[in-house]
């Protein structure tokens, strides 16, 4: 082998060697909030550095997370990042049945400059405690704040330092942490500053205090179901900094609360039992005679229908009662009205197919209102209708009735 093929060789495990990172193992209790935080800049010296020396190296990177073999991380724990140029953070609270569990998860993160990647695996080991749990349990919602924001360790001391304050235990523990979002909550508008939302659960070994026990009062209770915020007396304590929406405040009493236990079945182990070699059916087989199924499938229908169709011609056909006898039955006034009425539509069909045929006499005066006279047809009837307008003036009515009018007595200047 040449040295410059050792020197590559070489050089490759250096790098390989220098990303690769030992197990981080960390030691969460269980019962107790976890918050583990991925600094962007432990990751950075992995990458390489910008093309020009002096700039600052500000690379956008992002990180995901998941248990070792699985596509997802388990379900207590959460991961939230918001901007590639934001630390990510994994929260979550183990429970007792992972105690004695480590719990590997693999956190790659991306470098959205360069598309290199770098992985870590953080190591979970769920320690057991005494305290856990706590029997004494209190979820506030903060409205604001946000998730990361209450992830902070300062801002989480801040808070359960207000708390300890108000409610005096001697062991207080931060249990969950979730976000508003997380339990149905809307997105806020991006106007005025406002924020998710986040749900804090704590646990103390006293019971609750008096200014908690405020909520359950029902006058309290009646402001809350008219959306009303009710006055805490304790509510100065937060004020400052933390806007505590009391109205959504819970507390638990673990002890009073009845364990429920599901029985779960046996998974097995997944492997089906053997049945042996399969067999598939010989070439042997009996031909299968389909008429009796076809008759059975498409006749009986038919029959069926036929004589269901006979049924409905003798119903409608046979049965009809008859026109004598429906004008039997109906009084002679309405039988005069429906005749006149169809004889004026048989009239008026005519017409309209043929409009060299004189008026109807119907249409026409028969006596002149002032004489009494009969009045002769306004036409002779060999006058020829269809060059007749529709709206005759005096000039088109040659035989017009003219009514003589009386003048008053005196003299008329012409």
């Amino acid at each position: 082998m040449s040295a410059a093929a050792v020197a590559v060789w070489l050089g490759t495990v250096v790098t390989i060697l220098s990303r690769s990172h030992a197990d981080r193992n960390v030691y969460p209790s269980a019962g107790v909030l976890f918050v583990h935080v991925l600094e962007r800049e432990h990751f950075k010296g992995e990458f390489p550095p910008y093309p020009k020396s002096g700039d600052a190296s500000n690379d956008p990177i992002t990180f995901n997370t998941n248990l070792m073999g699985y596509p997802d991380r388990p379900g207590w724990l959460r991961y939230i990042q918001r901007t590639p140029y934001s630390d990510g953070v994994l929260y979550g609270s183990p429970t007792a049945e992972h105690v004695g569990k480590p719990t590997v998860i693999e956190i790659t993160a991306y470098n959205r400059r360069t598309f290199e990647t770098a992985r870590h695996n953080l190591v979970i080991n769920i320690m057991a405690t005494e305290e856990f749990p706590l029997p004494y349990q209190a979820e506030f919602y903060i409205k604001n704040m946000n998730v990361e924001e209450m992830l902070a360790s300062e801002v989480l001391g801040d808070f359960l330092g207000a708390v300890k304050n108000v409610w005096q235990p001697e062991r207080l523990n931060a249990i969950n942490i979730t976000s508003a979002l997380d339990r149905g909550g809307r997105v806020p508008l991006p106007i005025n500053d406002l924020k998710e939302g986040v749900y804090v659960m704590v646990g103390a070994d006293v019971p609750f205090s008096s200014c908690l026990r405020e909520v359950k009062d029902p006058h309290n209770l009646q402001l809350c179901s008219q959306e009303m915020e009710p006055p805490i007396s304790c509510d100065k304590k937060f004020r400052a900094q933390f806007h505590i929406d009391w109205c959504k405040i819970s507390m638990v009493n673990i002890n009073n609360v009845a364990p429920v236990y599901v029985s779960r079945p046996d998974p097995g182990t997944g492997i089906l039992p053997e049945f042996g070699e399969y067999k598939p059916p010989s070439e042997s087989l009996k031909s299968r005679d389909y008429f009796s199924d076809f008759v059975v499938t498409l006749a009986v229908p038919a029959a069926v229908a036929l004589v269901v169709l006979v049924i409905l011609g003798y119903i409608m056909c046979c049965r009809r009662e008859g026109v004598e006898k429906r004008n039997m039955q109906t009084p002679d006034i309405q039988l005069v009205h429906h005749s006149s009425i169809q004889k004026s539509t048989k009239e008026l069909r005519s017409m309209s197919k043929n409009r060299e045929i004189s008026w109807p006499l119907s249409t026409l005066p028969v006596f002149n209102p002032v004489s009494g006279e009969v009045v002769p047809p306004i036409h002779p009837d060999n006058y020829e209708t269809t060059s007749m307008p529709l709206m005759q003036t005096q000039a088109n009515l040659q035989n017009q009735i003219t009514i003589p009018q009386q003048r008053p007595s005196g003299k008329w200047y012409s």
